[in-house]
């Protein structure tokens, strides 16, 4: 499938296709093309994808890493929130990859509120996701799309090292404990400012990830996600005072906690998925 693959975008290509679209990347969209064409082979072998897998793409822009995707795999959906950039795609993907530009679907949607995938089901997420709401867009598709084995996303550094954070780390939090509910996490390199355009302001890192079943419980997934909310509201409070707005009293939150197993006097950075799902367990 990659005897001849697509033209990849370089910086004046992208350049190019801006001017003649006439599209201003924004800040408020996150927008950020990739202009290096090495970075986008990167990516690609990184996700591991193949011939059988059906690839969500997030915030596709001007076509880069979906021109690097479309000699690998047998469809790519892309959606994308802008409209002008949505619409000029095809044409691209036409320019640069001739007859393989078929295997690409364009959605106009927000992807943190998009219902449904058109086709069928998709096996991997591989995307650029915009760096202002790329957990919530992550937890939103690693929900709705239980199909997804396994991903790879490049987002801003830091929130890379919370994503895979383990307990304990000062940096493991909400996003490490929600993405250790569908998957297994792991940082998988780090990218350059300098292969974006226009060139972002903070540095980039790419997280893997693979689906794995989650914590076997009696309580729901919002029922163990609202505790962990509750826990890392107050980052230095011991759970048994954190926990106390979802119980009457720091008594209830204390034997609730005894009965999970957990030390009241832990904080929340320290317990892993599977602790807090007993704790919703307990407090249910």
């Amino acid at each position: 499938m990659t005897s001849v693959g697509p033209r990849l975008l370089g910086p004046a290509d992208v350049r190019s296709l801006a001017a003649r679209f006439d599209v201003r990347p924004t800040k408020q969209r996150g927008q950020n093309f990739v202009i290096d064409a090495n970075t986008v082979r990167r990516i690609v072998r990184t996700a591991g994808v193949g011939p059988d897998d059906v690839v969500v793409e997030v915030g596709p822009g001007l076509g880069s890493l979906t021109l690097g995707l479309l000699a690998e795999v047998s469809r790519v959906v892309a959606v994308e929130i802008d409209p002008v950039l949505a619409a000029a795609l095809p044409e691209t993907l036409t320019t640069y990859a001739g007859d393989l530009a078929d295997r690409c679907e364009v959605v106009v949607a927000d992807a943190m509120r998009v219902e449904a995938i058109p086709g069928p089901p998709p096996t991997a997420l591989v995307a650029n996701l915009p760096y202002n709401v790329s957990v919530p867009v992550l937890l939103h598709l690693l929900s709705l799309l239980p199909t997804l084995e396994r991903g790879l996303v490049m987002v801003q550094a830091e929130v890379a090292d919370r994503l895979a954070a383990a307990p304990g780390s000062k940096v493991y939090g909400i996003p490490s404990v929600k993405a250790a509910w569908y998957a297994d996490v792991r940082r998988a390199g780090a990218v350059g400012r300098n292969v974006f355009w226009p060139a972002p302001n903070v540095d980039s890192g790419l997280v893997a990830w693979t689906r794995r079943k989650p914590p076997v419980t009696t309580a729901t997934r919002e029922q163990v996600f609202t505790v962990v909310d509750a826990a890392f509201a107050h980052r230095r409070k011991a759970l048994r005072g954190a926990l106390r707005g979802l119980v009457t009293s720091g008594e209830d939150a204390s034997a609730a906690l005894t009965a999970a197993g957990v030390d009241p006097m832990a904080r929340g950075e320290s317990l892993t998925v599977e602790q807090f799902a007993r704790i919703a367990e307990a407090l249910a």
